[in-house]
């Protein structure tokens, strides 16, 4: 959705620049609208999801306009993977920061200064320095491009203070327009952006937040370590991320995996620099299929073949969830988001909220968590209740690509095992005056003999040894289903004490039926879904002949990536090879007409890759 004002299009000479540098014969989403407000000299905000083409709204631009853009950008990863793509696409662009020498930085400086450069991709801390302002005064600067534009919201899922003072540019440059963009902003943040950058009248473009190829699900963490290794078992040759909240986590978690004979490594703050940064080049240019990572991972990934997202822990916000579920599928093919959700995790992220500098943090924190945990224990479409949370309303129900949709869980009564395990906790509380935790009142209905019940007393309750007729594991789905009811809550100030609510105890009393969801399946494959899922078709192999065709081309675009020292994506994404792989192409010609050939590619690889094809 865009704000109600006449749009203007754009330049003719736009649409060729399109196809001859990037290789499409027309814009995609809103792109068209936002360019024509970028090149008419607007302030533009710029909301698309991940994979929409956000950098071509203020990278087109910028080649038919004189002078430079500059590009903020918030990790140094990110500006490399962007500028190599640019420089394989024919486009005269640079970045400045810190893994720079002396030498090759002032190289730099000198190009800016010649006018060389049509981009400048820079961090925040380095623009901001009064010596680097007054020399970009010189440079005939265009606009400024704020990429990553949430980082400037305390409410958003990353903020960061460096980007609260990008108004001071606004300042120093009042009359350069600013273009603002990013994947992931409620209403909140979106104003915080709008204020904190002092735009003026902008231009507001909202797409929707909808990512048709990719199918979300969320499984009970019992298993999941376990559940993990068979996943991308299943999945040999694709790439993926695995988020993880803590360090020795991830740690555990890749070795899980390399004893499974996958490749896969760690990537958390605590390794040392150079040893992270080869963990991160290793998996963009896929020398491992699987990444295991703190979410200190992510923001400055532009790899475009990552075909699934796991979330090994809760999430603090559905902002960060979404933004890290957005790094799977940027190449519009199918991909999976995979979240293995407990309330311990809740528990234990409610319980860091107490470090919180303000009353207001925490507040804030609590009201995300409250968030993730009403998605987690959704019962309807997924895509829907996601989307619900951006303020967008997802009617296409059942998506087709959520689990909740693919596979509704059967419902059963529960109402014996629910009054059993109200009833304990009530008797537990009534005996010792003070309430406990679900696993002692599980301890407890399965009679489980030991030192705390005994000492306490809880072997002479009612209710003790009355529920052998489930296991452990299903009386904890017992209870997690109560919670998610609205029975039981836990108290995670009380070290996640458990007691009835009005509702629960209403329920003890009055007998009312209780029916629980049975546990989610384990995420299946399903290969015969794989073109259909998600609520757009998205191209797929259609037999081994072109599977064998699309694997060639791969093995080809890696050469070629290792020859120029360039993560594989910045030569083509798997969505042109698959294209390549479905037609075939003999000729130049038939090549251009695939989408994302642009002529510098052609010119550079174009022979190569048909010597594959046959042409």
């Amino acid at each position: 959705m865009n704000d109600a004002r006449v749009i203007t299009d754009v330049p003719a000479d736009a649409r060729e620049v399109l196809k001859r540098v990037f290789g499409h014969d027309d814009f995609r989403h809103a792109q068209r609208e936002i360019v024509a407000d970028v090149l008419a000299g607007r302030d533009t905000f710029v909301l698309l999801p991940t994979g929409s083409g956000k950098s071509l709204c203020y990278q087109l631009p910028a080649l038919l306009t004189p002078g430079l853009t500059v590009v903020v950008s918030p990790l140094i990863a990110l500006m490399k993977n962007q500028v190599d793509a640019l420089h394989a696409a024919g486009v005269a662009a640079t970045f400045l920061n810190s893994s720079l020498d002396a030498a090759q930085a002032s190289r730099r400086l000198e190009g800016l200064r010649q006018g060389r450069f049509q981009l400048l991709y820079v961090a925040p801390e380095r623009l901001l320095l009064d010596g680097f302002l007054r020399e970009l005064q010189s440079w005939n600067v265009s606009r400024f491009a704020i990429d990553e534009a949430h980082c400037i919201s305390e409410w958003g899922h990353d903020f960061r203070p460096e980007y609260r003072r990008l108004a001071e540019v606004r300042e120093r440059f009042p009359g350069i327009p600013v273009v603002a963009l990013t994947a992931t902003a409620n209403a909140h943040v979106r104003e915080d952006i709008l204020s904190g950058l002092r735009m003026r009248d902008p231009r507001v473009h909202v797409a929707s937040f909808n990512r048709p190829n990719l199918t979300y699900r969320v499984r009970g963490k019992e298993r999941a370590l376990g559940e993990i290794v068979s996943f991308v078992k299943s999945r040999p040759g694709e790439s993926g991320i695995v988020y993880v909240q803590s360090r020795a986590g991830t740690e555990r978690v890749a070795e899980a995996l390399r004893a499974a004979g996958i490749a896969a490594l760690p990537y958390h703050a605590g390794l040392e620099p150079q040893t992270r940064a080869k963990h991160q080049e290793a998996f963009v240019r896929d020398d491992v299929a699987v990444i295991c990572a703190t979410i200190a991972f992510g923001m400055g990934i532009d790899k475009s073949n990552v075909r699934f997202v796991i979330h090994y822990d809760v999430p603090k916000s559905l902002e960060g969830y979404y933004q890290e579920t957005g790094r799977a599928g940027r190449d519009g093919l199918p991909a999976e988001c995979v979240l293995f959700f407990s309330h311990g995790d809740i528990v234990k992220l409610e319980s860091f909220l107490g470090e919180a500098a303000t009353e207001a943090e925490a507040a804030r924190g609590r009201a995300q968590l409250a968030e993730v945990k009403r998605y987690a224990y959704a019962d309807g479409c997924r895509r829907a209740a996601l989307l619900a949370y951006f303020g967008e309303t997802f009617e296409a129900v059942p998506c087709g690509a959520c689990d909740n949709c693919l596979e509704p869980r059967a419902e059963r009564d529960a109402t014996v095992p629910a009054q059993k395990l109200l009833s304990c906790l009530v008797r537990i509380r009534e005996a010792s005056g003070f309430d406990m935790g679900v696993t002692h009142a599980i301890d407890v209905l399965l009679g489980t003999e030991n030192d705390k019940i005994w000492r306490m007393g809880h072997d002479r309750l009612s209710t003790f040894g009355i529920g052998t007729e489930l296991d452990r594991r299903a009386w904890r789905h017992v209870a997690e289903e109560l919670v998610r009811l609205g029975l039981i809550e836990r108290d995670p100030a009380r070290f996640n004490v458990a007691s009835l609510t009005p509702a629960g105890r209403r329920t003890l009393a009055q007998r009312t039926p209780v029916v629980i969801r049975e546990a989610s399946p384990v995420a299946a494959r399903a290969k015969a879904k794989r073109g259909t899922r998600g609520t757009a078709a998205a191209p797929v192999l259609a037999g081994d002949d072109e599977s064998a065709l699309f694997e060639r081309l791969r093995r080809l675009r890696r050469e070629l990536a290792d020859e120029r020292d360039v993560p594989a994506y910045v030569i083509f994404s798997d969505a042109v090879l698959r294209e390549m792989a479905r037609v075939v192409p003999r000729t130049l010609g038939q090549l251009r007409g695939i989408s994302g050939v642009g002529d510098k590619k052609l010119a550079e690889f174009g022979e190569r890759f048909l010597e594959v094809t046959g042409g």
